[in-house]
């Protein structure tokens, strides 16, 4: 199989240097329109695809991002690995803001958000056990590290609601919980990339120290941006690392992220809803 890497993260992550024959091109969704259309090019011989999460100029909330069209729209251009790059806040002293986090569980406190391809008609199981691909985050990791920027390997991120910052009091609790980052956008969208069997890795930039931290105060945006603006150039030079790094052709991924659907899928054939299965041609054709 032909590797194409995808990426979903911020606007100045598409500003990557040698990224060749680039073009923005839009994809129809039968789930939604996506957050924008998508960067498509080559860098250094690997095809990649980049979309911003919340929109150019920053125009969707963490709630209304449409997590089910941008994994639909990149899994129809052919996209097989998928890096995903965001803020978060950190619940550890030495996770220290403008340090990178490879994260590797997840806890789920959405609510406000469609957090499967499946449904009424066509019930489907994936393990989530496991949430993030171990080879496309090593990949990741070691491109990370040889930008110069403290990388943490693992790491368990609370994935809020939002779009407001957390209370004191909750972010104690998640503290408690086990949790080392917290951030508003990883879930559904881990969930809905191991539904349409992606290998999925998420790079998480700590901005700040939550509410926590008793000598740091609550949260602002202002400081926030600082961080990431300080972060993006080893983003992208990151970027540059994972895609000189990843062989143009894909075998099998020795994890079975290209597999999950194997066993996932519940209803039986004669009760399937063909208006569902035609929403499903992209991220479940393999199997149907």
């Amino acid at each position: 199989m032909q590797r194409k890497l995808g990426i979903i993260g911020g606007s100045g992550l598409y500003q990557i240097d040698g990224l060749e024959n680039a073009e923005w091109v839009t994809v129809d969704s039968p789930f939604g329109t996506p957050s924008d259309a998508i960067l498509r090019g080559t860098l250094h011989g690997l095809p990649v695809c980049f979309l911003p999460r919340h929109g150019r100029g920053h125009v969707h909330s963490p709630t209304t991002v449409p997590y089910r069209a941008n994994i639909d729209a990149l899994k129809r251009l052919g996209v097989t690995d998928l890096l995903s790059v965001s803020a978060c806040g950190s619940f550890r002293e030495h996770m220290a803001p403008g340090d990178f986090v490879i994260v590797d569980q997840f806890i789920d406190r959405t609510f406000a958000r469609e957090k499967s391809f499946f449904g009424t008609g066509c019930v489907a199981h994936v393990s989530v056990a496991h949430p993030t691909c171990p080879h496309l985050s090593a990949t990741a990791s070691a491109a990370a590290k040889a930008t110069g920027v403290t990388v943490h390997d693992g790491g368990t991120y609370l994935a809020m609601e939002g779009p407001q910052f957390s209370s004191m009091a909750e972010s104690h609790l998640y503290r408690q919980w086990g949790c080392d980052v917290i951030g508003m956008t990883n879930m559904p969208e881990a969930k809905l990339a191991r539904e349409a069997e992606l290998c999925y890795a998420s790079v998480a930039m700590i901005t700040d120290y939550d509410s926590w931290h008793p000598d740091h105060g609550a949260v602002d945006i202002t400081q926030i941006i600082e961080t990431l603006g300080a972060n993006s150039d080893a983003a992208r030079r990151m970027i540059i690392g994972i895609a000189q790094a990843l062989a143009p052709e894909k075998p099998p991924c020795p994890a079975s992220c290209d597999r999950a659907l194997d066993h996932a899928i519940m209803t039986a054939p004669d009760q399937r809803d063909p208006g569902l299965l035609a929403k499903l041609d992209a991220i479940a054709g393999r199997v149907l």
